[in-house]
């Protein structure tokens, strides 16, 4: 088994999210799995807003030094998933081809931040944008 973590940072306050991230699962050899809430502040949180990306725009998967920003996140998940369970399984099947995640993950992108306007959550605004707190 690989002894490096992987990191996946995310929004917490976001019931979409919190569900994908507790269901995917990740190949044992390529190490753990560990879930970063994006609304704590930490050092991948400034790694990422170091790297001017926006997290409210996309999930953030660091894996191997290595950081994969929204459709690149959730297509590398794809790639280093289990195949345990129906819903790892099916992220593989829809996640895998670079050209469908690209193609998919904005639109579920726009499904979750119009989910979160009408639950009145506040942005995280990393890159602390004036005028950039609501979705």
């Amino acid at each position: 088994m690989n002894n490096n973590p992987v990191f996946l940072v995310y929004d917490k306050q976001c019931p979409l999210c919190e569900n994908y991230c507790k269901l995917v699962r990740i190949q044992e050899a390529v190490g753990e799995l560990v879930l970063v809430d994006a609304r704590n502040d930490s050092n991948i949180l400034k790694e990422i807003t170091n790297a001017n990306l926006d997290i409210d725009q996309g999930m953030v998967l660091k894996f191997n030094d290595n950081l994969f920003y929204g459709a690149d996140a959730i297509h590398a998940l794809a790639l280093i998933s289990s195949s345990s369970g129906i819903f790892n399984k099916m992220n593989y099947w829809f996640f895998r081809s670079k050209l469908l995640a690209k193609i998919t993950y904005p639109v579920l992108r726009s499904m979750r931040n119009l989910f979160l306007k009408l639950l009145s959550r506040t942005k995280i605004n990393n890159l602390n944008i004036e005028n950039n707190s609501k979705f």
